[in-house]
């Protein structure tokens, strides 16, 4: 919570938290047996379905996987802009 609040007030999370996020991140990657390529390729592909029914900001579109003691969640942070009103899928 302390995290979430430094980063609305502009304020940079420390360089040892960073840290420590970057090894969760990759110890959960290795746990769920997906490659950083994998979870970017996933995160292109959840770019290109969502962007038909509504506009993204891609730059501040999070995923990532979490972990706890029996499954993995992905958990996907994507800021809506606006809801598209034309559906139509383009292929």
């Amino acid at each position: 919570m302390l995290e979430f609040i430094s980063r609305m007030l502009g304020k940079e999370p420390a360089s040892k938290n960073v840290a420590k996020e970057r090894l969760r991140l990759v110890l959960v990657h290795d746990r769920a047996t997906i490659s950083p390529h994998m979870l970017n390729q996933l995160k292109e592909d959840l770019i290109k379905v969502i962007s038909n029914y509504m506009e993204i900001d891609e730059g501040a579109l999070e995923v990532n996987l979490n972990q706890d003691d029996r499954e993995v969640a992905l958990i996907a942070n994507i800021p809506v802009i606006k809801m598209k009103r034309d559906y139509s899928v383009k292929g």
